[in-house]
């Protein structure tokens, strides 16, 4: 061998070998989590997300961008479903009804959007449909003999019908109409457990393939954001918001909830993505 050969392999097992121990740091700290109980698990992973909000609270001057981000990040997602459905030909994986209850709130929202905003907001909103609206398109007819209907069991009433009631009690005191009030209302509630159905499916079916797998990790981080957002307004306001609670204002604190709810919905599923990509797992499989 010349020279020039052996160091070329010198450097080959030098990175191997540090890939290895890269590997091998990760699989022990996974397997440090596996040994934890509930509670340790969901403590450490309060003061991870608390962590990272403080961490936004002090990089990102203008906050509001944190919802154009987390639009952004869902238009994302969507865009991955519209890689994966164009180029495999199949839906396999996919919840129709968790599309459905997504094109319901955004709907909901866009018309929201137009009358109280017309922003940027408005534009994404728009553009997240009409691909949401594609996406089911696909499911129902053009790929419907992939689509598994046996897997896709959360029916969208359990979702809908909650909130919907939820809003007609409790939505914002704006100077808009009480209509509009109550269909934001609902678009918030429903936005926060539209992911269930999709959830449910992927425990179904216990193996989830990568594309399906990066869309919902892409939803939970747009919902990190969003309910950063949240966060970073009740800390900025050293609690104001959530001090009108005793003035019988009960919507803040319920959407502030709301957003907890699906960040922490989708927290189990982003803990499980990321363990499967450090180890450099293709399919990403779910606990029973």
């Amino acid at each position: 061998e010349t020279e020039r050969e052996i160091g070329e392999r010198e450097i080959c097992v030098i990175i191997i070998m540090g890939k290895t121990r890269g590997v091998s740091a990760v699989n022990v700290v996974f397997g440090w989590l596996r040994q934890q109980s509930n509670k340790v698990k969901i403590a450490l992973g309060v003061v991870i997300y608390l962590i990272l909000v403080v961490f936004l609270r002090f990089t990102v001057k203008n906050h509001n961008h944190f919802f154009v981000a987390s639009e952004l990040i869902h238009a994302a997602g969507i865009l991955i479903l519209i890689y994966k459905l164009t180029r495999q030909k199949t839906c396999s994986g996919l919840s129709l009804k968790s599309q459905e209850v997504t094109a319901i709130f955004l709907a909901v929202r866009l018309i929201c959007s137009i009358y109280m905003e017309g922003d940027i907001h408005t534009i994404l909103d728009f553009a997240t449909l009409v691909s949401t609206l594609w996406v089911i398109y696909m499911i129902r007819y053009k790929l419907k003999a992939s689509y598994i209907k046996t897997l896709d069991t959360c029916h969208n009433y359990y979702v809908l019908v909650p909130s919907a009631i939820l809003a007609l009690v409790i939505n914002p005191s704006t100077s808009y109409s009480y209509i509009h009030r109550i269909m934001w209302a609902f678009c918030v509630y429903t936005e926060s457990v539209s992911v269930l159905p999709q959830l449910r499916l992927m425990q179904n079916a216990q193996i989830i393939e990568p594309f399906t797998a990066h869309y919902v990790f892409a939803l939970g981080i747009a919902r990190f954001l969003a309910c950063a957002h949240w966060l970073i307004q009740v800390f900025e306001t050293r609690g104001h918001y959530l001090w009108l609670i005793g003035a019988g204002y009960f919507w803040f604190p319920v959407a502030l909830i709301a957003e907890l709810v699906q960040t922490f919905i989708l927290a189990d599923f982003c803990y499980y993505y990321v363990k499967s990509v450090m180890e450099g797992q293709l399919v990403l499989k779910m606990p029973v």
